[in-house]
């Protein structure tokens, strides 16, 4: 029996703090046969306080922290609400599925902590709000990470490899039964981070890195970092990035445009030592724009590196949030045990109703 179909709005928000993802999508299917389409989608910048306060918010005090969770989910409310008003869709959605922004991703400590409270949202959006994704995955000893494959299965099934290049850079691989899923290496979250150094948000098309000079010394130690000796499932954390990575590079006395020199290129090689060659890699997420990472993808994996619509390559976490919330809603699995180790699948999502 063939499911309805669904008008759902989708968020996310990455590491790397570029702003809220909203994508309004449809989506019905049943079974191996799904569908979307994108019908409204944009990306919201925050506010210059915003941006700074989640950038620091893991110092914060419990109550402050506490306090964030609801602030920002009301402001994540007022978001959505003047998107659903700027494109008169308000009476067309049916619910708001949330990822939230995440400050701390510590499942062998039991817990990922998404802020964006999923109750502020509904009442600001007067919407039912899906939220929370990760955490029965984790109860069920799981890294709760990634969630996206799913989506990957079943919206993107002809790709073998799904690439998602954000702050972090994650991959699902499909085999004929099955799908795995793992994240690779700190990514945008490094690169917007040595930018930033030069006054950038980002490293427009990779064109500072292609000037500088790779560090062989430096690039060494980033491919000796101790996250890649580990076999998946497995999952990184914006803290391990902070101190695996950033603390790692800070250290060394090169200048900005060499070091983005080198952090591209150890990008590119730990990405593409998970790709086989002449297989299509649909790539998407910011890292996707950034031409010269793609190239040295391409060379040094001799894969085919597909660039879908810009659309799709923008909001396809936000799309995925939106399949989760759906399957929650028809209490199908929507986290993979496959993936996170968990020791089965699970029904993810946190309901509020509006």
């Amino acid at each position: 029996m063939k499911m309805p179909q669904y008008n759902v709005i989708g968020l996310m928000s990455g590491s790397s703090l570029d702003g809220l993802d909203i994508v309004y999508c449809m989506i019905d299917g049943n079974g191996d046969d799904w569908h979307f389409r994108i019908l409204k989608a944009d990306c919201i910048v925050y506010p210059n306080e915003w941006a700074k306060r989640l950038e620091n918010i893991e110092s914060s005090d419990n109550k402050d922290l506490m306090q964030t969770n609801y602030e920002y989910g009301r402001l994540t409310g007022v978001l959505v609400r003047n998107f659903m008003e700027k494109h008169e869709i308000h009476d067309k959605v049916d619910f708001i599925a949330s990822h939230g922004h995440t400050i701390f991703h510590e499942p062998l400590d039991g817990f990922s902590f998404q802020i964006g409270h999923g109750a502020a949202i509904a009442a600001e959006c007067n919407k039912d709000v899906i939220c929370d994704f990760r955490n029965s995955d984790i109860a069920l000893g799981g890294q709760g990470a990634p969630i996206v494959p799913i989506a990957d299965q079943l919206l993107f099934g002809n790709y073998k490899y799904c690439l998602n290049i954000g702050g972090i850079a994650n991959i699902s691989v499909k085999e004929s039964s099955s799908i795995s899923a793992y994240d690779i290496c700190g990514a945008n979250q490094v690169v917007n981070f040595l930018s930033k150094k030069l006054g950038l948000d980002f490293d427009n098309e990779g064109e500072i890195a292609r000037s500088g000079e790779v560090n062989l010394e430096l690039l060494n130690e980033l491919n000796n970092i101790d996250f890649y000796k580990k076999e998946p499932p497995k999952s990184l954390s914006n803290q391990y990035v902070a101190r695996a990575y950033i603390e790692l590079i800070e250290h060394f006395k090169i200048s900005a445009e060499d070091k983005l020199a080198t952090v591209t290129t150890h990008i590119a090689g730990q990405i593409s030592s998970h790709l086989q060659e002449d297989e299509s890699v649909l790539a998407t997420g910011g890292g996707a724009f950034n031409k010269y990472l793609i190239e040295l993808i391409e060379q040094q994996s001799k894969a085919k590196i597909v660039l879908p619509d810009k659309e799709i390559i923008m909001y396809k976490e936000a799309l995925a949030m939106a399949l989760l919330g759906v399957l929650r809603t028809e209490k199908k699995v929507n986290v993979l045990s496959s993936v996170t180790g968990a020791a089965k699948d699970s029904i993810g999502g946190c309901i509020y109703t509006s």
